[in-house]
């Protein structure tokens, strides 16, 4: 049986709950929509799951005139949020990396946050993702534009869990796919075999495949209730599954021109298999 697209997920900002999709279109740096928006701390740099696993619970979608819809289970209001001036420029950073981007200056947006996470934060928008510079074109993820995960290797990663710890298995369940916040899930029915993968097509877009993603905290967040949950999946991956020195689960893909558009459901093609590099 063909190799399909189970599902399509884009992140409108970046850490925030996923939203699911049935088709996207393909820009060179990602899926549209996705992680164009972040919040940021006051020194400018990013605020993630890795700092507030709290995020999880923010809801983000993108309006048809570009404007950010904001919900929380807590927040009296839902909250919309139009494209900030492209003028008005900030200096943050992802991981130190520095670059500048439009800030929102309506001061009840920061509010908004504020009363949900007690801290503060402002929120910008990445207009241009030329403005970031980065190895690949990428929009506000952490590295590359696309992260891709099959169902088998989510399946064999649980099978290791209950195996080598049951006492982590026993109250929580398989970990879901959620925790690993891809863009694109295949159901490839044989485990780890996208790390064999150099080039493949997705529908009709070709992507070439990069390296293995290396994972951190952030896949021990629960993605419903946002808060951390205990040492799986990284307690594992670090044993059975690594990339260098990382824990390794998902591809880190770039598509190819022409874009596209992708949609549940797409046939996998692999177009060139072999050995991937491994990190430095």
């Amino acid at each position: 049986m063909a190799t399909r697209l189970t599902a399509l997920r884009i992140h409108p900002v970046k850490s925030f709950h996923a939203q699911a999709l049935e088709t996207a279109s393909v820009e060179p740096w990602g899926l549209a929509g996705d992680r164009r928006w972040m919040l940021v701390q006051p020194d400018g740099e990013a605020l993630t799951q890795r700092e507030d696993p709290r995020l999880a619970r923010f809801q983000a979608r993108i309006d048809a005139d570009g404007a950010l819809l904001l919900a929380h289970p807590d927040a009296d209001a839902p909250l919309r949020v139009e494209t900030p001036d492209p003028a008005a420029l900030a200096p943050v950073s992802i991981f130190g990396d520095g670059f500048t981007a439009p800030v929102v200056a309506d001061p009840d947006v920061a509010d908004w946050f504020g009363k949900l996470l007690d801290r503060e934060v402002r929120l910008v928008h990445l207009d241009d993702p030329h403005r970031r510079p980065c190895p690949a074109t990428t929009s506000l993820a952490d590295a590359y534009p696309f992260l891709l995960t099959t169902t088998a290797s989510l399946d064999a990663l649980n099978a290791l869990i209950a195996q080598d710890h049951p006492e982590d298995a026993a109250g929580a369940g398989p970990l879901p796919m959620e925790r690993f916040r891809p863009n694109l899930v295949l159901d490839e029915p044989v485990p780890w075999a996208e790390t064999g993968w150099l080039r493949i097509r997705i529908g009709a877009v070709e992507f070439e495949v990069v390296q293995q993603c290396g994972r951190c905290v952030i896949t021990t967040v629960d993605q419903e209730a946002g808060v951390f949950t205990g040492p799986q999946p990284l307690r594992t991956l670090r044993k059975r599954r690594r990339f260098a020195k990382s824990a390794a689960f998902g591809m880190h893909l770039v598509p190819q021109a022409p874009y596209g558009t992708l949609g549940v459901g797409d046939e996998l093609t692999v177009l060139e298999s072999g050995p991937l590099p491994q990190a430095d």
